[in-house]
């Protein structure tokens, strides 16, 4: 089948993207999936929808789930099954923030105090165990055993990038090669997962799986870049956690990858004392904003996050014009171009 580039290029002058089109295009759709996670995150345990609930009810843009919703219509699903593996992509998103909120002993998520703070890092850690659980449950529930293949599978990989992150904090040898693999296994298997669950539901050919594969996939390195590069943007404080929190936990992101890279003899020796911790105050974050400014690293993360936005909206090309492709294209353009 021959394949048209999908471009990636802006669609006019102050024509920013948007999520409107993937939000309209879902909206009936999540309206059933948030029944579902409501009603599955419910329990005679008064604790755990309480915490789920600050969490799921905190502003996310449910945007994994919407890649399952957004590729049931770009394939032509005609079933209802898609709403509850939606559901446990969501529950699935939602563990793996609750534990690592725990691990970097985080004090924020999504502008608000962070679960472990008001409930504790037991809780914390239980009630993702429990929304794991859950998410399990639900992928039982849709019928589909390669979907649940999938979605597992993913499972693995999201636990094993978590280590692999935690392995190498405050290494100042990361590369740009390993911090790749740690983002595309513990946030870009999830993304890949939530958008190839519905070709396999609605029996799609080897192809058309591996096309919303490689759309979810590139979408989520994509994704992670950004939100990496935003942690050290001087003018974008606000992302949903606080900024400077990458550099305070000595996380070796791509834009500190390339500033070590880049950086003369001194600038180097901060950035080996401020990953180890020894240098990591507020006015260290100050020094190490400059420093990545003045190595232009948050527009060399951009770019590459553009290339593989580009990459996500190629994948696609094997479908024919509609408006589900066209809200999936934009959601790749705002992904890169967004802000917080």
């Amino acid at each position: 089948m021959s394949a048209e580039v999908v471009s990636l290029s802006p669609k006019g002058h102050g024509d920013s993207p948007s999520l409107d089109p993937i939000l309209s295009l879902t909206a009936q759709s999540m309206n059933a999936v948030n029944a579902v996670i409501l009603e599955r995150m419910e329990s005679e345990i008064p604790l755990i929808p309480a915490l789920a609930g600050h969490l799921i009810s905190g502003g996310g843009k449910r945007m994994r789930p919407m890649l399952t919703l957004a590729g049931a219509e770009l394939v032509g699903y005609q079933g209802d099954h898609h709403h509850k593996l939606a559901a446990a992509v969501e529950f699935l998103h939602t563990a793996t923030l609750l534990h690592d909120d725990v691990v970097d002993g985080s004090e924020t998520r999504r502008g608000k105090e962070a679960a472990n703070i008001i409930y504790g890092n037991p809780a914390t850690v239980l009630v993702g165990d429990f929304l794991f659980s859950r998410a399990f449950e639900l992928m039982v529930d849709s019928g589909s055993l390669r979907a649940l293949k999938v979605l597992s599978d993913a499972s693995v990989i999201i636990a094993q990038g978590e280590v692999d992150q935690l392995t190498a904090q405050r290494k100042i040898e990361t590369s740009e090669e390993r911090y790749l693999n740690i983002i595309g296994a513990k946030t870009a298997a999830l993304f890949a997962a939530a958008s190839r669950i519905s070709a396999v539901i609605a029996g799609c050919d080897a192809e058309q799986e591996k096309a919303l594969d490689d759309y979810g996939r590139n979408l989520g390195i994509a994704f992670q870049l950004v939100d990496d590069a935003i942690d050290y943007d001087s003018e974008r404080a606000e992302m949903g956690k606080d900024q400077g929190d990458d550099f305070r936990e000595g996380k070796m992101t791509l834009p500190v990858i390339l500033a070590y890279a880049r950086g003369d003899a001194d600038e180097r020796r901060f950035w080996q004392d401020a990953i180890a911790g020894f240098s990591n105050n507020d006015d260290d974050l100050v020094h190490a904003v400059k420093l990545i400014g003045k190595h232009n690293t948050v527009e060399a993360t951009r770019e590459r996050a553009r290339h593989f936005a580009e990459r996500a909206c190629d994948s696609l090309s094997i479908f024919p014009d509609s408006s589900a492709r066209r809200a999936m294209v934009e959601a790749a353009r705002f992904a890169v171009a967004r802000f917080y």
